[in-house]
């Protein structure tokens, strides 16, 4: 075991029991004992009849003089409008008892216990809690101004003025050479930022530790109160904002720059020196490697230490984070916050580029035309419409604040950085640049200018303005020339070829870019989360090229609430704050901001979004024809006679509708009117469609609560056969749920009711994929013909190819139904439905007049439901289906491997569902969990929604289009949210034997 030192505190030995006696000896507390986290320390809660206490056992190394200053400080604090633990005295009248046990001499305290929600209980932090952690830490360090007392002169490992001898006590207890060189090479430059600095930042007394661990909220946006003074001492001032941002790093390190918020809290409080704003990045990163050496250190003197074992993650991440930003981009961006004033971008009677025509202005926002069939996704496809836009009116110019879409990254938890920051002009080369303000040319590099005017900086790209570098000009003065290159030179031959020889002139891309930021070279496109700040650091240039090219940016909440006034509320949407979706390729999402999600939940669009077969398709025949089934026409003749060529045998005839409910409510018409008998059996937790019909045959409580209550006499509900969660389990229960549905016949039969048709999905879709019971529609099936009553699958959600080996759901069961209803995946998100039948059936029908659906059948749903049936079979999706969906099936049964809140996985190809239960043994649905979780992979960059009567059943049926990296992307994603919202490994019980079908 390494010797004990300063930096090397292994924890007091203290079980639960000791921990309860030691209470009940000394402070006369009697309760149910459970142990907290530390570092170096056992805290102890206990739960009495009359209150909940905290026994803190203190780390042997610490002085009770040191002890006496952090009840002291607590004491100081009570009047800071927090809430705050006090020190509870002990039998003996003293605050401190000093005891032996198994060879330690301890020093024990008994304090009150602070309600509230612990901040790191939080998933994540929101807005308000990472500005109230600036607060209170600003709050604390002013209301310890004035205290002193000999226990804060201490020496201790958090204490930043010694962050350089932590680091160099520490690091040899890092194992791996590449991280332990990255430390060394990263604290080495702090160190040596600070070194000047340290004569002139203020020492006082700080609380030394406000982050997460420490704080707790009553109302889960502010903090309500601090629970533990342990690291009360002398420090730098400025040194307890270091440590409160690298909390805030650790737990946003996908938005670094929410220490921002945190520091401007703070500085309301207690304002910062110029010494301390230039101290406080480097201070940041050395306490996020300060916390690194020590958890390693902790883990490896202290192996039980599951409290320093579970941060470390986290803290090499909020360390990686700090080592990636540019240092002097992040003080600056702290100064320019805290000073607060923005000057206005002048006008100026010299635009750069000369008179530039406002028609020239180009689109490429998430909706722009240009970047339709995926071509977005293609290297340079910015300078390819520019330079198209150009060769037609001579010049280009983009838009400052759109959010572009080429910038759009797929697959990636990671925020996109698509807010252009500035300008882009493309001129003829040659072209002169004009300064459009007085102020100092300094070029940066061969095509870089920096023109430094008197309250912000102007950056400009593509110009040779050498000749005037570090002369003062006035506003009108020519900086140079516009740099230009061959258009095929800038795009490479195959999209020069593609843009034609119009091109064939050299063409030259200016950009223009405004900063406060003096001196340093701002990014030229931001991520969304920042984009309130960047833009005041880079403000719209737009006065200095005589154009308005700034982007009205979509606001989301805004159009929710028009929705919500004009479109009725009962049609819910998904999400509480649903991003803005505008557009979709292939198995993707794209909203306002250029934000991507992998689209797990969208049946509908079974080809994928976005598909330019499917566009043509639709623009080609409304240019010819759109009329309704009573006129004669091909496609009509074409697109059903496809589908009864897919159907099963016997089926020959196809009734054309617009949605799945339509098929469903004429399904059952079809029955009863062949039949004449009165009865439907629908199965339990069923949802058909939401027609007068339809809705009588769903019974699932998700969607109607009070659907067993309301079923109307002609539907018999019968026991859902599901093999997981229903009244019998596995799949070999069929033969009892067989029994039961020959109990209701007998009922029935009884009662004088007769059975017109049994109605109920393949593949239990409700529920979220779950396979029925093996043999179990072989037997339903037998039984309904034996009483002269119809079979309907309703396939709308589990066929056209979803299943990957099936193309329809019977086939799973090896059954051929009466009656198929399809709809959702026919017509790729055009509303399209079908009744596929026997011709009996259907000629029996035509007794009660003709069958008009008004769209149903019009030549362009025709054509759309042709062209999905193509792209479906050129493209391969039914075996894409059954390959990608047993990537992923076989992923989320690993993920089962490692979660408990997985309790199942269901389905095949493309139609899966994942169970979540908090308890496995009983199978208790984690409706609550299910919710977070889509919420949180939301944020990483998946949209996939919950299902079920408990809802509690993630259900995931992507477009068929679906690719195995973005599976993958799914797969990390939910790892990465089970972890944050569920991160107990799993425990037997193992997943549902069902399951694994």
């Amino acid at each position: 075991m390494t010797e004990q030192s300063h930096f090397h505190l292994p924890r007091p030995r203290l079980t639960l029991d000791q921990a309860a006696d030691l209470a009940r000896e000394r402070f006369n507390v009697i309760g149910v004992v459970t142990e907290l986290g530390s570092n170096q320390d056992r805290n102890f809660r206990i739960y009495t009849d009359a209150a909940t206490v905290v026994l803190k056992v203190s780390n042997p190394a610490i002085a009770a003089v040191e002890l006496e200053a952090q009840n002291a400080a607590l004491a100081h604090l009570g009047d800071l409008g927090l809430d705050l633990p006090a020190a509870v005295t002990a039998i003996d009248g003293n605050e401190i008892q000093r005891i032996t046990i198994d060879g330690q001499t301890l020093d024990l305290r008994l304090l009150t216990y602070v309600d509230g929600h612990p901040l790191t209980d939080s998933v994540r932090l929101t807005a308000g809690q990472v500005r109230s952690l600036g607060d209170v830490a600003g709050r604390i360090v002013r209301g310890l101004s004035n205290f002193e007392h000999a226990g804060t002169d201490r020496f201790l490992q958090w204490d930043l003025r010694r962050g350089g001898e932590v680091i160099d006590a520490l690091l040899g207890q890092v194992n791996d050479d590449a991280r332990r060189e990255h430390l060394r090479t990263v604290t080495d430059a702090a160190r040596m930022q600070l070194a000047p600095l340290k004569g002139d930042l203020r020492v006082q007394t700080i609380h030394g530790d406000l982050t997460d661990d420490n704080v707790v909220s009553r109302d889960g946006d502010s903090i309500s109160g601090v629970i533990d003074f342990g690291d009360v001492a002398q420090g730098w001032l400025v040194a307890e904002l270091a440590a409160t941002c690298a909390c805030v790093l650790y737990r946003s390190p996908r938005h670094p720059l929410a220490i921002l918020d945190t520091i401007d809290a703070f500085a309301r409080q207690v304002p910062l020196s110029d010494a301390e704003l230039t101290a406080l990045w480097p201070l940041i990163v050395l306490r996020t490697a300060v916390l690194v050496v020590s958890g390693e250190a902790q883990v490896q003197l202290d192996g039980d230490n599951d409290y320093a074992d579970a941060n470390r993650a986290r803290e090499w991440l909020a360390f990686a984070t700090a080592a990636d930003l540019d240092g002097a981009e992040v003080e600056a961006l702290i100064r320019f916050m805290l000073a607060g004033a923005d000057a206005p971008i002048m006008t100026t009677d010299y635009p750069l580029a000369g008179p530039l025509d406002p028609a020239a202005i180009i689109d490429l926002s998430v909706t722009s035309a240009g970047y339709d069939a995926g071509v977005w996704l293609e290297p340079d496809i910015d300078a390819r419409i520019t330079a198209d836009a150009a060769a037609q009116l001579g010049h280009a110019v983009t838009r400052y604040g759109e959010y572009r879409l080429s910038q759009t990254r797929t697959n990636t938890a990671e925020e996109s950085v698509t807010l252009a920051l500035g300008v882009e002009v493309i001129l003829p080369a040659g072209s002169h640049i004009i300064a459009p303000i007085a102020g100092t040319v300094v070029v940066v590099d061969s095509d870089t200018v920096r023109l430094e005017a008197a309250h912000f900086d102007l950056w400009l790209t593509g110009i040779d303005a050498a000749a005037i570098d570090g002369q003062t000009v006035e506003a009108g003065t020519t900086l140079g020339t516009a740099l230009g290159t061959a258009f095929g030179t800038a795009l490479g031959a195959a999209q020069a070829s593609s843009a034609g020889a119009r091109h064939a002139a050299r063409v030259a891309r200016v950009t223009l870019q405004t900063s406060r930021l003096r001196g340093i070279r701002p990014p030229f496109f931001a991520a969304p989360s920042h984009a309130a700040l960047w833009q005041r650091v880079c403000p719209d240039p737009s006065a200095l090229l005589g154009l308005e090219t700034a982007r009205s940016l979509a606001d989301a909440g805004a159009l929710l609430q028009r929705r919500d006034q004009s479109f009725a509320r009962v049609q819910a949407h998904y999400y509480q704050a649903p991003p803005q979706i505008e557009r979709g390729w292939q198995h993707h999402l794209i909203d306002t901001h250029g934000q991507a999600y992998v689209d797990m939940v969208n049946n509908v669009t079974t080809v994928g979004h976005g598909h330019p077969r499917i566009a043509e398709a639709a623009r080609s025949q409304w240019s010819l024809l759109n009329t309704n089934s009573r006129f004669h026409y091909e496609e009509l003749v074409r697109f059903t006679e496809r589908l009864a060529a897919l159907a099963p045998d016997l089926l020959d005839t196809v009734f054309l509708v617009n949605s799945g409910t339509e098929a469903v409510d004429l399904a059952l018409r079809l029955a009863l009117s062949y039949t004449g008998q009165d009865t439907v059996l629908a199965v339990r937790e069923a949802y058909h469609g939401w027609s007068l019909a339809a809705d009588a045959v769903s019974s699932s409580v998700a969607d109607n609560p009070r659907a067993l209550d309301t079923r109307p006499d002609w539907v018999h509900l019968v026991e859902a056969p599901n093999a997981v969660r229903g009244k019998y389990r596995g799949m070999q229960s069929a033969p009892q749920y067989l029994d039961d549905l020959d109990g209701d016949l007998r009922d029935l039969a009884d009662a004088g009711r007769t059975v017109a048709a049994f109605i109920a999905e393949p593949v239990f879709g409700n529920a979220g994929g779950v396979l029925l019971p093996d043999g179990y529609l072989a037997g339903v099936y037998e039984r309904m013909r034996a009483r002269g009553a119809l079979c309907i699958a309703d396939e709308v959600q589990v066929s056209y190819a979803r299943l990957g080996k099936h193309f329809w759901g019977t086939e799973q069961q090896g059954v051929v139904p009466d009656i198929i209803t399809i709809a959702k995946a026919m017509g790729n998100g055009h509303p399209l439905g079908a009744v596929i039948t026997r011709r009996d059936i259907a000629e029996r029908f035509s007794e009660e007049g003709p069958f008009f659906s008004s769209a149903g059948g019009s030549p362009l749903s025709c054509r759309i439901g042709l062209t999905v049936l193509d792209i479906m079979r050129d493209e391969g999706l039914q075996q894409n289906a059954e390959v990608v969906g047993r990537h992923l099936k076989q992923g989320l049964e690993r993920l089962g491997e490692r979660f408990d809140l997985i309790g199942a996985v269901y389905g095949m190809g493309l139609y899966l569902g994942v169970e979540l239960v908090s308890d496995r043994a009983a199978f208790t649905p984690a409706t609550g969990a299910a919710a977070r979780l889509c919420d949180e992979l939301l944020l990483r960059g998946c949209i996939v929604q919950p299902t079920g009567d408990f809802k509690n059943v993630l259900k995931i049926k992507p477009p068929l289009c679906l690719s195995i990296a973005s599976a993958d992307h799914f797969l990390d994603a939910l790892a990465d949210a089970l972890g944050a919202i569920a991160p107990r490994a799993a425990q037997s019980p193992t997943l549902s034997a069902a399951s694994s079908r």
